[in-house]
């Protein structure tokens, strides 16, 4: 029985190739499962019917989008507080690589229970897009990314990612595969690599380098046009994610 991983990046199964039919080009018709799948959505109107058809696998997908909504919570307390309390802004850095553990474990249940549904696969797109997308900007932003130009950057990153796993979603089926049917390769960089800059970041907060001490300062103080260069790691990142070109291995 093979999985395919719908998320980009760590662990969940896109779906059981066991009642449906490969096609040549990679693609596949949809399965007896996924059929019954969907008639139940549509045609369920039982009370709390949404919940009904969630696995077991699904729920720890929701407790990656509960991570990073956490931390992006956490970073809007750190800005409405004492900027020399890191406590929230520890909260914040702190909850984004549970999310990532979250988004390995739930394909991890998915495959030894053999169970995954429609529901599950858009659900970690999602949740992914939270934690590793969302939730970094906001870090980002608490910690003194805050011109217009930051935040310009900032937003990029964020639809970059956004855009990488909407991209990934269409085209996974039609990756070359190996032989127990998974992807080969990523095109461009998995989301979850953001977590680098949240390390970076973590770093700077421990060295109390933010604010007003973020390295290498900030460039046409006082401007339109004031930006800290430094935040050119979140555009180099963005663009590595969309790129089409870079090929990252699956292991």
């Amino acid at each position: 029985m093979n999985y395919h991983k719908k998320s980009d990046d760590t662990s969940r199964p896109r779906k059981p190739q066991i009642d449906g039919e490969v096609h040549a080009n990679g693609g596949s018709k949809p399965t007896t499962s996924e059929e019954a799948q969907l008639l139940a959505f549509t045609t369920d109107v039982r009370h709390f019917s949404l919940i009904r058809t969630l696995h077991m696998a699904d729920f720890i997908t929701l407790l990656n989008g509960l991570c990073g909504l956490m931390s992006i919570f956490s970073s809007l307390r750190y800005c409405l507080g004492d900027p020399n309390d890191y406590f929230n802004l520890w909260l914040a850095i702190a909850f984004t690589p549970f999310g990532l553990f979250f988004d390995f474990m739930d394909g991890k249940v998915a495959r030894l229970r053999k169970k995954s549904s429609l529901m599950g696969q858009e659900l970690d797109s999602l949740a992914d897009l939270i934690s590793f997308g969302v939730a970094p900007s906001c870090c980002a932003f608490s910690i003194g990314f805050r011109t217009a130009l930051d935040n310009a950057v900032l937003v990029y990153f964020g639809l970059c990612g956004l855009s990488r796993l909407a991209r990934f979603n269409v085209t996974v089926a039609n990756l070359p595969k190996d032989k127990s049917g998974k992807s080969k390769y990523f095109e461009g960089t998995p989301i979850p690599t953001t977590l680098s800059l949240v390390f970076l970041m973590a770093y700077w907060v421990q060295r109390k380098w933010i604010l007003d001490d973020i390295p290498y300062g900030v460039v046409g103080n006082g401007t339109w046009y004031e930006f800290h260069p430094v935040v050119g790691l979140f555009f180099i990142s963005g663009c590595a994610m969309i790129s089409k070109s870079l090929h990252i291995p699956k292991i």
